[in-house]
This record gives C-alpha cells, sequence and structure tokens, in this order.
C-alpha cells in the first residue's frame, strides 16, 4: 500500500511513515495483501491503544496514542490582505500560519514577501499562545525619530559634524560593539529571568547603542509637517520643516539567542501531526518555557528601546543638538491585546502597531521617503500597518544586479549622500513607498514626511541581521 491509499484509509499525515513502515511489516511477516492489509489498518486507526505492543503495528499505534489531535480553537482561520504586490510565497507561509490550532486571526500588510516562519508584514493573532519564529530573529526591532532644534541649513552648514556624529555616534556590522560600553538603566533590570538572558547580559552591554547590519540605519533627514497634516496634542509641532535623526535596529545578539533558544524549545514540544509548521513552532503561555519566552520577550523589547535611545544620545550630542520631539515603536513583537471581546497574542512581524490615535514611523529606503503616521484602529487588520515598502528583490539577486557605488553617486545627485551601505538596500530592491501607503490609507493617516539626506547602514558585507 502506498501513501496515498493510505491517506484515503483515514492515516493521518503526521503518522504516514509509520504507517507505510508496519503495513510493509505486515506484508511480509504474515504474507498479507489487500484487503486484509486495509482491514489491519482500519482496526489499528479504531484503537490504537490496543495495538501498542503489536510487532508490526506497534510503532504506529504509539503515534497515533501519544499525539492526541490538538484542535483548532476556530475553523476556517481567513485573513484579509492590504496591497496587490505580494509573493504568493508569501500567502502559502500566511495560509500555513493560519492552520495552527491556536489561531484566532490573521492579516497581511501590503508591504509582506517571504519571511522564516510568518512572512515579513504578516500578522497573527493567538488565543494562549507565542510563536518565537512569528515574533522574529532581530526582537522588538523597532523605528525612532528624533526632532532636534538644528535649523535646517545646518545639513548643508555643517554636512561634516553631521557625518562625524553618524560615524561615532553608532556602531554597524555583525557583532559590532562600543569599545567603551555605553549605560542605561535597562542593564540594571534583572536579566537572570531566563538563562539565556543572563549568559546574555555581557553582549547586551557590549551592543548597547549599535546598530548591526541588514537594514538598519541611522540617518539624518528633513521632516515635513504640513498644514493639512497638522501633527496634533501627540505629536506637538506646527507646520514646517524640520531637521530629524531616524534609526532603524532591534535587540541585536541578545534578542537573536532569546529566539533562537525559544524556537528550538517550542520545537521540541510541537506535535507529530503539525510537523511541518516546525518553524511556527509555538509555546503555551500556560507553560514554564511560554511564560519564559514572553518575560524575555519583553526584555529584548526594554533593551531594543533603549539601544535606540543611547543612538539619538550619542548622535544628538556629538552634532550639538537638543531632541525636542519623537515618536517611536516596535514591527517585531508580540502584544497582549482585546479583540473581539478575546484576549490575543498579536504577532507583528515586520507589521506596525496602528491603533486609534497610536503614532509610528514607517520608512522608506534610503533614497525614498518615509512617514510619521497616526494609527486608524481598523479591527481587520488587529490594529496594524505596514513596518516600511517591502522588499521586492531577494538580497543576493540585488547584489548581482546593482552597484552601490552607482546608487551613491546618482542619489548624491538628487541631495541624498551615503555614507555606507551595501548593494543590497538600494531604493531599487523596495516595493514604491507611495503605492504602500496609498493602500493602507484606511489603516493609517499621514502625520509628516521624513526625506532622508545623510544616510549610515552598514558596508562592510556582514550577514543581514534584520
Amino acid at each position: 500500500m502506498n501513501r496515498r491509499q493510505l491517506t484515503q484509509l483515514g492515516v493521518p499525515e503526521y503518522a504516514l511513515n509509520e504507517a507505510v513502515k508496519a503495513v510493509s511489516s505486515s506484508a511480509t511477516t504474515h504474507k498479507l495483501r489487500g484487503a486484509d492489509l486495509k482491514r489491519q489498518v482500519k482496526e489499528v486507526l479504531a484503537a490504537p491503544e490496543q495495538f501498542v505492543n503489536d510487532p508490526c503495528y506497534g510503532d504506529f499505534a504509539t503515534v497515533l496514542v501519544e499525539d492526541p489531535t490538538i484542535e483548532p480553537l476556530h475553523e476556517n482561520i481567513e485573513y484579509r490582505t492590504w496591497g496587490q504586490d505580494i509573493d504568493e510565497l508569501a500567502h502559502t507561509q500566511m495560509r500555513e500560519a493560519c492552520k495552527l490550532p491556536h489561531a484566532s486571526g490573521a492579516a497581511m500588510m501590503p508591504d509582506a514577501h517571504v519571511g522564516y516562519g510568518l512572512p515579513i508584514g504578516g500578522v497573527l493573532a493567538l488565543e494562549g499562545a507565542v510563536v518565537p519564529y512569528a515574533v522574529g530573529v532581530d526582537i522588538a526591532c523597532r523605528m525612532k525619530l528624533s526632532v532636534l532644534d538644528l535649523e535646517l541649513s545646518s545639513l548643508e552648514a555643517r554636512f561634516e559634524d553631521c557625518c562625524r556624529a553618524l560615524e561615532k555616534g553608532t556602531r554597524f556590522g555583525v557583532g559590532s560593539v562600543h569599545q567603551k560600553p555605553q549605560d542605561h538603566d535597562v542593564m540594571d533590570e534583572n536579566w537572570n529571568i531566563t538563562k539565556v538572558t543572563r549568559q546574555s547580559k555581557d553582549k547586551a552591554w557590549q551592543q548597547l547603542g549599535t546598530s548591526g547590519s541588514g537594514n538598519h540605519f541611522v540617518e539624518f533627514g528633513v521632516l515635513t509637517i504640513s498644514e493639512d497634516q497638522a501633527a496634533g496634542e501627540d505629536f506637538d509641532l506646527a507646520p514646517g520643516k524640520y531637521v530629524a535623526l531616524l534609526s532603524h535596529s532591534g535587540s541585536r545578539g541578545p534578542g537573536a539567542a532569546v529566539c533562537s533558544t525559544y524556537s528550538n524549545i517550542a520545537r521540541t514540544k510541537l506535535p507529530k501531526k503539525y510537523e511541518a509548521l516546525k518553524n511556527l513552532a509555538w509555546l503555551t503561555l500556560d507553560s514554564e518555557e511560554g511564560q519564559e519566552y514572553w518575560e524575555a520577550m519583553n526584555l529584548m523589547g526594554r533593551y531594543a528601546a533603549a539601544n535606540h535611545e543611547v543612538i539619538h544620545r550619542l548622535v544628538s550630542e556629538l552634532v550639538g543638538a537638543e531632541i525636542v520631539a519623537g515618536v517611536e515603536n516596535h514591527h517585531n513583537f508580540a502584544w497582549k491585546e482585546t479583540h473581539g471581546g478575546r484576549e490575543m497574542i498579536v504577532h507583528r512581524k515586520g507589521a506596525t502597531p496602528a491603533g486609534e490615535g497610536v503614532l509610528g514611523v514607517i520608512p522608506g529606503s534610503m533614497g525614498t521617503p518615509g512617514f510619521v503616521v497616526r494609527g486608524k484602529g481598523e479591527a481587520s487588520s488587529f490594529n496594524s500597518a505596514s513596518h516600511g515598502a517591502g522588499r521586492c528583490m531577494s538580497r543576493k539577486k540585488a547584489n548581482d544586479t546593482f552597484r552601490i557605488q552607482n546608487t551613491r553617486q546618482e542619489l548624491k545627485e538628487q541631495g541624498v549622500h551615503i555614507l555606507s551601505a551595501g548593494s543590497d538596500e538600494v531604493p531599487g530592491v523596495y516595493k514604491d513607498i507611495h503605492q504602500v501607503m496609498e493602500s493602507q490609507k484606511d489603516l493609517v493617516e499621514i502625520v509628516g514626511r521624513f526625506d532622508p539626506k545623510i544616510v549610515k547602514m552598514c558596508g562592510d558585507g556582514s550577514r543581514a541581521e534584520d
């Protein structure tokens, strides 16, 4: 009997390998064929506990007995998609995520593209469980924009000072550290909450205030607030143009260690029937491991926020400026939220929180604008929006297609200076940010536009950490 025939008899996918071996053993041992083998398989499926010691069917029966069915909380989980230019593989990943037994709802943002487990730009709501890879490797990767008290003309008049501030105010590259460790109250918190956070504390000290690699950046630019984009009391800036500092990075090495540790633990607990979803392995929040991950994830969130705070403090001090306003947000995180009267764990992997009145930052690329936005609280998006423009090209293809030297010259002619970056981060590898914003105008309203002017990214060819 083949796998298709066994499936037709009702053998679940997770037990097919054992069923094939059992049928083969029985056929050889008892010289059985056809109808007799089908009858035996049906008997095992009906009462597997009676066959766990059978020399032929024991392993097959044991798998059925020891792998109790975890029924989905809600049947036929569907998701709404914003935007059109989304790879079919991203949709495949989203559909797979909707099969998780704790799934309550999902959504796909217009910047979505293939990720690891959940697609980047994917929003997944679970009840009572958290998926480490649906949060992401770079836990609490986030945006931070600070408005400075500099004259607009200083971006040209003090160009060298601005460049020096970006070069010395942070560090780029895999494993990058400050020669002199920085300080922040987050390092006074309890890092002994889990083994992995305790072991990561020294690295956290070294990497505090650093930016890493991949799509992470720190840049000076011009924030424009027009008359019809009045910021309001939550971002109290009058219409006009301002010098602003924008950064994108996360929890660096410590966050990656937390993700790796608890993803591996989750996989060891994954019921065999869900083994095809190993990159979406979950931990229930009533388990010890689930509670550990939740505490560690939230610590990484505070650490990532501190990381940005240190970067902005150092850069603004180096350029001799004061911070007069700002906005920031995570976009690789899980939150406890209430939707439809139920508490859910809302994973936003590359998605910006966009609850009603909530401010956030959605960047474009090194050569295109980003936007300060205010959420509209759209229920079907689980109060979410895109986290950027979204890639439309792999890093390998980008490096084969573009040369950063050419892009640097092109952007310089447009008034954008690239201090360092890789060819895999040029504007051509991203979707059109204006189309992305247009496709989610029911999710957010634009408060201000940020145009990059002096950009610093990782340019040493390091592996991407985003």
